[in-house]
């Protein structure tokens, strides 16, 4: 699905999701079995995948063959960090980022989660919650996923059913109250994703389960695209200046709302100069807005002469946040090579870039046992920790646990350029209330 049809798609009808579980708990199969249900798939890729299941001896069609050509690519050493999928009901379109299972691919489920309204965590029935699927909740806790789902699958493999489901959800119930999530925001399912049960269609074979099929509950599960609202947030990509006889005087600022909405008329304050000023018109590519919400590319007419350059934010005064020149954050290490005290990056925030010096390591997370360990050395390939951070040039952000959008950053190798960690603005370690949990 291109950028663009996506941004097509009305909002209460788009849902972003992802999976994540550890390696041979079926996420393959069921996200072929999703896109299969969905008639999502061509049918000369069904046709493929009946023949190459005919040919293993199978007597139905292995449907995580439609996923698995990129396993075997990571497995070949080919960097894929998340796939996306697409797919579609009447009622609803998803794009699903599917991350891989293996626990140092825990940096991939950072990438694919940190945008989703909803995650579909996938659990072995014979083996229930085992490290990886605390390690993923605590994940998804810090990223302030919304809502999760909890695929009980191949549950037709064990020998009470009923019980085994009863004693997972108990388990998982304990661990998602103490990472915060409220008891309404958490399914439990139990599926076969192999055979279909309770994923499309509701299963005879587990009678002790009353609740929606996997794809009901994700067409009418209620996700706020703004959990927690703020006021104007527009990060300016680019400053238009034509300079033609058409439009003289015409300068405009290009850029995507990251927050809130504006309309012509609103008072505005540019950041980080703190000067005010008001918004005159809302111009895009097919003509003038009356207004624009989150998600929507548009160039923003001003009522005064003023600066602003690429990288400055235009927010609404009322709410308006402090542009920060030192923080703390919570960091997801991303790089082969450690993160020590004092080193020299950039940091990339919204459309600014600036250099950066990490300060102290504050402490890092223990997954889990959920418990905060001070003044690490280090933070090593995947461990989660919460840093010092200042920046040559402030940057305007909101909290990450007020915004997700506005509160998140990159750190990049400034000779290289590979991103070396995902950032959350201030200390979103403690927002799961470490030392009070299971």
């Amino acid at each position: 699905m291109s950028d663009l049809h996506e941004r097509s798609l009305p909002s209460t009808q788009l849902l972003r999701l992802a999976t994540a579980g550890s390696v041979d708990d079926g996420k393959s199969t069921l996200v072929g079995r999703l896109l299969y249900d969905t008639k999502s798939v061509l049918a000369d890729q069904i046709d493929a995948v009946t023949r190459a299941s005919v040919d293993k001896g199978l007597s139905t069609p292995d449907l995580s063959l439609l996923v698995d050509g990129l396993r075997a690519e990571r497995e070949q050493g080919i960097t894929i960090d998340v796939a996306y999928r697409y797919f579609a009901t009447p009622r609803r379109s998803f794009v699903l980022a599917d991350t891989p299972g293996h626990v140092q691919y825990t940096r991939n489920t950072v990438s694919g989660a940190s945008t989703a309204q909803l995650v579909i965590l996938l659990v072995d029935a014979r083996k229930g919650v085992i490290s990886q699927t605390r390690k993923h909740a605590a994940v998804l806790a810090l990223l302030g996923v919304p809502k999760l789902v909890l695929a009980v699958n191949k549950i037709d493999l064990v020998e009470d059913p009923a019980s085994v489901f009863a004693e997972i959800s108990a388990e998982f119930n304990s661990l998602t109250s103490s990472l915060g999530w409220a008891s309404e925001d958490v399914l439990e399912i139990p599926v076969s994703a192999l055979h279909g049960d309770n994923v499309a269609v509701r299963s005879d074979n587990t009678p002790y389960y009353d609740g929606p099929t996997l794809i009901e509950h994700l067409e009418s599960v209620p996700v706020d695209a703004e959990p927690h609202r703020v006021g104007l947030r527009f990060p300016v990509q680019y400053v238009i200046r034509p300079r033609t006889p058409e439009f003289p005087d015409y300068r405009g600022y290009a850029g995507q709302v990251a927050a809130g909405a504006v309309e012509p008329g609103d008072e505005v304050v540019i950041l980080p100069s703190g000067v005010r000023t008001t918004v005159t018109r809302i111009d895009t590519a097919d003509g003038e807005l009356d207004s624009a919400h989150a998600g929507r590319s548009v160039t923003l007419v001003l009522a005064d002469d003023v600066d602003v350059s690429r990288g400055d934010v235009i927010a609404s005064p009322a709410d308006a946040p402090e542009p920060l020149g030192e923080f703390d954050a919570t960091v997801c290490w991303l790089a082969e090579k450690p993160l020590r005290p004092g080193a020299r990056l950039l940091l990339k925030h919204g459309t600014r870039t600036t250099q950066a010096i990490v300060g102290t390591l504050v402490e890092r997370l223990n997954e889990q046992e959920l418990t905060s360990e001070p003044s690490p050395e280090s933070l090593e390939l995947n461990e989660i920790g919460k840093i010092s951070v200042r920046v040559a040039e402030p940057i305007v952000a909101d909290d990450y646990t007020v915004n997700r959008h506005t509160g998140s950053f990159l750190l990049i190798d400034p000779a290289g350029g590979n991103t070396l960690a995902a950032g959350l603005v201030g200390d979103a370690i403690a927002s799961v209330e470490l030392g009070e949990r299971v």
